[in-house]
């Protein structure tokens, strides 16, 4: 008798065979996302410190005292770095991860605080500006990044150790602020100006529930990050 042909090499299979992406094929496309989204960042960044510079008091060295410029410039720095470890790698190193989550809360609050502060200079006889540049640096960069997150098979298991480290950078920042604007008499957001909160009552609980808004955003994104990731295929695409 005859030996019949592979299953593998039979041409009618082979026809048949569905067509499948590979990982890398996968996270190129994530590499090439975040690569666009960093220029995006600059762009946004550079657009934003345009437009403060049209204000005849404003000081250079107060765009960077914002809590969004500082965020959004690390985020560029990240999106770069998770661009290239996408292109090299199946999977993310958890070092990478934990920059990543730090930096998608960090944009993602900031974005939550400005909305807060828009609605509430309504009630406060204030208008706020949100022009293009600020638009993208509070709303879409951190929509697109919360997407790039929750979509990425690749991320690492983060420890819930993490929400231990969260609070550094904005508590660091939050007393510098504090000093720097006693000093200069000016001040990024107006619940850390003595002038425009009834009391350090009212400074305290901004203050509070911005980091209790910190937490709770890095512990979905760590929850996120513990669910089972979906596999990728790793075989080339069929014929």
């Amino acid at each position: 008798m005859r030996a019949l042909p592979a299953a593998a090499t039979h041409p009618a299979l082979v026809a048949r065979a569905p067509r499948t992406f590979p990982v890398h094929t996968v996270r190129r496309g994530f590499g090439i996302g975040r690569l666009l989204l960093a220029f995006l960042g600059v762009v946004a960044l550079a657009g934003y410190f345009d437009y403060v510079l049209g204000f005849a008091t404003f000081q250079i060295a107060n765009y960077f005292s914002y809590f969004t410029v500082l965020s959004g410039m690390a985020a560029v720095v990240a999106f770069v770095v998770a661009a290239i470890v996408a292109f090299r790698h199946a999977t993310d190193p958890p070092w990478l991860d934990w920059f990543r989550l730090l930096v998608t809360t960090y944009i993602t609050v900031s974005g939550i605080v400005f909305l807060t502060i828009v609605i509430q200079s309504s009630t406060r006889d204030y208008t706020i500006e949100v022009p293009w540049s600020s638009q993208l640096l509070h709303f879409w960069i951190p929509a697109i990044a919360l997407l790039d997150w929750l979509t990425d098979a690749g991320k690492a298991r983060l420890p819930w150790k993490i929400l231990a480290w969260i609070l550094v950078v904005p508590s660091i920042w939050g007393v510098f602020t504090l000093i720097r604007g006693s000093v200069v008499g000016w001040y990024p957001y107006f619940f850390l100006d003595p002038v425009q909160v009834r009391g350090p009552l009212e400074t305290a609980v901004y203050c509070l529930a911005a980091l209790l808004l910190f937490t709770a955003i890095a512990a979905v994104l760590t929850a996120t990050s513990r669910l089972p990731q979906p596999a990728l295929r790793r075989e080339p695409i069929a014929a």
